[in-house]
C-alpha cells in the first residue's frame, strides 16, 4: 500500500480579512507557530508520505506561492484548477492525476489550513484509516470528539460499534446547527465534529464519483484523456467552466453507503475566524493575546494583532483588532464568523484593492 496526499489550498479565508487575500490567504500565512499552515499540514507528514507523493491543488493566483512555500514538493504536484468549482471537483482532479500514476493509490486528502497537534496520534489514525480504506474499499473521514457545542463546525453522527479498530459506520452528516442544536448533539455523546478530512482509494472515491454524480464523472474522463496532452491546461478550462459547485459532503459522503468514520484522538482545530485564533493563542495575566507593537490599557479576553505600527486599545473586552497595511478590523470575538462579510461587501463595492 503506497500513500498518497491530496492538499486542497484554493480557498481564500474570508474569515480572516484584513490579512487573509486573494495572493495571500489564510494557508499561505503564519497563523499560529514558525511556519505558514500550507507548510505545517506537509511538515506534519513526514515520515507517512514521500515529497513526491504529496499534491497540491490551488488555482493560478496562489500556485507560485505554494510552489516558493513548499520547496521538496515537485512543482508539476502542484496542480492549478481554472476556476473554483468546491471540494467534489477539486478531489475528482486528484484523484484521476493520481490514479494515472498508481492505480492501486491509497489517497489522504486535507484541507491546507488545519492546525493539529498531537502529530503521532494524527499519523496513526491515518495510518489505520488507511489499511482499512485500502482493504474494504470504503470512505473513510475523520470525525473529532466535541469539546463544546461548536456552531461552526459541521457534525457527523455513528453507530458506535466498531466495524474494525476505530472505525464506526455513518448514520448521518449535519450541517453546521445552531447553538441548541450544537448542544444536543454533543450531550448525545454520538456526534463528532466534521473535520473535512477523508482517506480512500483513488479508485474507490472514482467510482462513486461515477455512481453518485455522472456529470462531474464525465467531465473527469474528458479530463484524463488529455493528462498528457501539450493543451491539457485549455482544455482543463473547458470542462471545469461546465461544472457545477459542489462539495463532496454533500455530493458523495452523505449519499454514499461506503461512509466510514474514524475518531480523531489529537488536538484539532479548522481555524475557522479570528475568535479560533484567539482560543489558541497564548493569553497575560488580563486574557489578551497581542501580536507586535500594541499598547493595552484596561483591555481584557481579547485579540490584538499589529505587526507594523503602533495600536493602542484602552477600556474594551473581549474584542479583536487586526491592523494590517492600509486596513483594520475591529469586532466583538462573538462576530468573528461575521468577517466574512466584508469581503462581500467590498466585493459589491468593487474595492477589489482590499481584496
Amino acid at each position: 500500500m503506497k500513500l498518497y496526499a491530496v492538499i486542497m489550498a484554493g480557498g481564500v479565508g474570508s474569515r480572516f480579512w484584513p490579512r487573509s487575500k486573494k495572493k495571500t490567504p489564510k494557508q499561505l500565512l503564519k497563523i499560529i507557530g514558525k511556519d505558514t499552515m500550507i507548510q505545517a499540514t506537509v511538515n506534519r507528514l513526514s515520515g507517512l508520505i514521500e515529497k513526491e507523493n504529496i499534491y497540491v491543488i490551488t488555482n493560478e493566483i496562489q500556485r507560485q506561492e505554494v510552489i516558493n512555500q513548499l520547496a521538496d514538493v515537485p512543482a508539476e504536484n502542484i496542480i492549478e484548477e481554472p476556476f473554483g468549482r468546491n471540494t467534489a471537483a477539486c478531489i475528482g482532479l486528484a484523484s484521476i492525476i493520481i490514479k494515472a500514476k498508481d492505480p492501486d493509490a491509497v489517497t489522504i486528502v486535507l484541507p491546507a489550513d488545519h492546525i493539529i497537534r498531537d502529530e503521532d496520534k494524527f499519523k496513526k489514525v491515518l495510518e489505520n484509516a488507511a489499511k482499512y480504506a485500502d482493504e474494504s474499499k470504503g470512505l473513510v473521514t475523520i470525525g473529532i470528539t466535541p469539546t463544546r457545542p461548536e456552531t461552526g463546525y459541521g457534525y457527523i453522527q455513528i453507530n458506535d460499534k466498531e466495524v474494525a479498530e476505530n472505525i464506526y459506520p455513518v448514520y448521518t452528516f449535519a450541517e453546521k446547527p445552531n447553538y441548541a442544536t450544537a448542544l444536543r448533539f454533543v450531550e448525545s455523546g454520538d456526534f463528532l465534529w466534521n473535520s473535512g478530512m477523508f482517506i480512500w482509494r483513488a479508485d474507490v472515491i472514482l467510482d462513486e464519483i461515477k455512481n453518485l454524480m455522472p456529470d462531474l464523472y464525465e467531465g473527469l474522463v474528458a479530463i484524463e484523456k488529455s493528462l498528457t496532452s501539450p493543451n491539457f491546461k485549455e482544455e482543463l478550462k473547458i470542462v471545469y467552466a461546465q461544472l457545477k459547485k459542489i462539495s463532496i459532503d454533500y455530493g458523495i459522503m452523505e449519499k454514499s453507503s461506503k461512509v466510514f468514520l474514524t475518531k480523531g484522538s489529537f488536538n484539532w482545530s479548522d481555524v475557522g475566524s479570528w475568535e479560533e485564533v484567539y482560543q489558541l493563542s497564548e493569553k497575560n495575566e488580563n486574557g489578551n493575546a497581542a501580536v507586535g507593537k500594541v499598547y493595552t490599557n484596561m483591555v481584557s479576553d481579547s485579540y490584538i494583532y499589529s505587526p507594523d505600527k503602533v495600536t493602542a486599545v484602552i477600556g474594551l473586552d473581549n474584542v479583536i483588532v487586526i491592523n494590517h497595511n492600509d486596513t483594520v478590523l475591529i469586532c466583538r470575538r462573538d462576530k468573528a464568523q461575521d468577517v466574512k462579510e466584508i469581503v462581500d461587501y467590498l466585493k459589491m463595492n468593487k474595492m477589489d484593492e482590499y481584496l
